[in-house]
């Protein structure tokens, strides 16, 4: 009987990798048990010593620390993803931004990738317009993805749950649930335009080479693999 792999993932893998894994499993007879959440804490899970096999993170800062402590055989990068914005209000990406009444609810900053991709977005933004991105840092709550930020119930997409809530008026987080979002009747999904744009890589970090893990770090580097993050709004591997 095919051993198990204990997979560490981001939370935002956990549609594509729902249906990826369970493909996986059905072709190959390994199970895979999954545990999803802010990859800064995941990372840090591991450095404390607790079983994983391989690591699934929304960044490649996290494998690479991994891999320099040689708490990682190797690291490889197997998605892209971007930034957008999902407000109650209608309006263009620039003007929600700049509207200094408008509330902005973020990922946190070091346990989430998602929150680091966001700074380094006020960053571009400062590029574009000169103080923009210190005004949108100082008003940015981080809500979600932290050791004690707010609870999103199951089944939720937290950008909407948190509008909806009342905790924000616009929120910034990964362009991937675009589909999704554009179904909800009372938000707003609003794409930032490629050029002021992150670009967000997601990388694996193998712990254990063994046999089954390598054929699942193949299976999602594979045609088959790739079709379920792309069919989830992920940007394919060699879109760079």
């Amino acid at each position: 009987m095919p051993s198990s792999i204990t997979l560490f993932a981001a939370g935002s893998l956990r549609l594509p990798f729902t249906t990826l894994l369970s493909q996986f499993t059905h072709q190959s007879g390994i199970d895979v048990k999954v545990e999803y959440g802010p990859a800064g804490l995941l990372r840090e899970r591991i450095e404390a010593g607790e079983p994983c096999t391989l690591f699934a993170s929304a960044n490649r800062e996290h494998p690479q620390r991994l891999l320099a402590q040689q708490k990682a055989a190797f690291t490889q990068t197997f998605s892209w993803n971007q930034l957008s914005l999902v407000s109650n209000r209608a309006g263009g990406w620039l003007d929600l931004l700049r509207d200094p009444t408008l509330r902005i609810a973020t990922s946190t900053p070091g346990c989430d990738p998602s929150g680091d991709y966001t700074r380094a977005f006020f960053d571009n933004m400062d590029v574009l317009e000169p103080g923009l991105g210190q005004q949108l840092r100082a008003r940015a709550i981080p809500l979600v993805g932290g050791r004690d930020t707010v609870r999103i119930p199951q089944g939720e997409l937290a950008s909407a749950w948190i509008l909806r809530q009342g905790f924000a008026d616009l929120f910034i987080g990964y362009a991937h649930y675009a589909h999704a979002l554009r179904a909800q009747p009372d938000v707003h999904y609003v794409a930032i335009p490629d050029e002021h744009n992150i670009r967000c890589e997601y990388q694996l970090a193998v712990i254990d080479a063994s046999q089954e893990v390598m054929a699942l770090v193949e299976f999602i580097l594979s045609r088959s693999g790739q079709a379920f993050l792309t069919a989830a709004g992920f940007l394919p591997l060699n879109d760079e």
